[in-house]
């Protein structure tokens, strides 16, 4: 087995933490602070070919696979979660088009993304279904040519910045089989009838936009759905494999940063006269997260590999997303305690590292969700 990047893989690798570290610490506490993002650093991580990396060449994108994803993703997220959220997810959904999307929708919608031209958000979640995504009820009511929604959206990524949105909604709500129930329809958020409310006082990731999404009386034409009426749930499924991946290289990212973080203080820090790094207690914690970091890394990188070799391996993927969350939640306390009052300081990056860390462990699967995936796996 071979362990190694390539030499285009170290070299993306490279160019992704220069822009980061060039691009984020600046502006870092000031979008922390007023929940803001100025998207004229997204507009070079476009013109850098950072943004849509894995749409194919004949859509504008680079064409490469989760494996490069999740190398950008980790140097983004170690330097800073909040903006590398707010950059990367600017193409959420693309996967889902690019499954299940016409040769026309194709072209529309994925061709805007990676050049910097469009923003698309993905609308899942409600008010009132959250981990169980079948009881989503927006509904898509078809008249004639035309669909017409009604509903709401409860915490969707780039809600208020997007260009269209993929919704996820009834459009067969009285089927006997709740998992056949639903279909993907793309909104353009110019749609007469759409309201997006930011949603504020966040405790983490404060620079990505997020939003309450409100559909009344929406009309799109029918040829906006996307994939197979009523097959959305499978769809979503499918999807779902796909990003959880590079959401658990987010959490080995802001794992990372924590350990950064932790060495470079411990290592100044002074306390009886010595540095906080030379005593044992500091290093068996410093030990113990690097460890984690690796294990977590390996999982990711062999998630991402068999995906991109044709693999998707459900129980692996729910692995590599459940335990990198845990060990970004725990290495982001540890690095706190280790920074003791200053830590409690925003001037600190660890205290956003600390509030970053959560919402891992929470988006597009909870880790109750991910251990259930692989408990059942086990016990079938």
């Amino acid at each position: 087995m071979d362990f190694e990047l390539s030499k285009e893989q170290h070299d993306i690798v490279q160019a992704a933490r220069e822009f980061a570290l060039g691009e984020f610490p600046d502006r870092a506490l000031e979008f922390d602070r007023e929940e803001t993002f100025d998207y004229a650093i997204w507009k070079k991580a476009c013109e850098l070919g950072f943004v849509g990396m894995n749409i194919r060449e004949e859509y504008g994108g680079a064409g490469l696979g989760l494996l490069e994803v999740c190398l950008v993703m980790e140097e983004f997220w170690a330097v800073d979660a909040g903006i590398g959220g707010a950059i990367l997810t600017t193409s959420f959904g693309a996967d889902l088009i690019d499954m299940f999307g016409t040769e026309e929708q194709k072209i529309k919608y994925l061709t805007p993304l990676p050049v910097g031209k469009g923003i698309t958000a993905g609308a899942i979640t409600e008010p009132d279904a959250g981990c169980d995504v079948s009881m989503a009820s927006t509904t898509a009511v078809k008249e004639k040519d035309e669909y017409l929604i009604n509903g709401t959206k409860m915490f969707i990524s780039n809600g208020d910045v997007a260009d269209y949105i993929l919704v996820f909604c009834q459009t067969e709500p009285k089927h006997s089989d709740k998992h056949k129930r639903h279909s993907w329809i793309v909104v353009e958020s110019d749609r007469k009838g759409f309201e997006a409310n930011k949603l504020r006082g966040k405790l983490g990731i404060r620079a990505h936009d997020t939003a309450e999404l409100t559909f009344t009386n929406v009309r799109v034409p029918t040829s906006n759905l996307l994939g197979e009426e009523g097959n959305g749930f499978s769809e979503l499924m499918a999807f779902f494999n796909k990003t959880r991946i590079p959401i658990a290289a987010q959490g080995v990212g802001i794992a990372r940063a924590a350990l950064e973080e932790a060495v470079k203080y411990t290592t100044k820090r002074h306390q009886f006269g010595q540095p906080l790094s030379s005593f044992q207690g500091i290093q068996f914690k410093l030990a113990e997260m690097a460890t984690k970091i690796r294990a977590a890394r390996n999982l990711v990188y062999e998630a991402a590999w068999k995906a991109d070799h044709g693999v998707m391996d459900p129980v692996l993927i729910s692995m590599a997303k459940w335990f990198s969350g845990k060990i970004a939640v725990k290495c982001a306390d540890e690095a706190l305690q280790m920074h003791g009052g200053y830590g409690y300081l925003d001037e600190y990056k660890v205290q956003r590292i600390y509030r970053d860390a959560k919402i891992v462990e929470i988006y597009e699967g909870t880790k109750e969700i991910e251990k259930n995936i692989i408990a059942r796996n086990l016990l079938s």
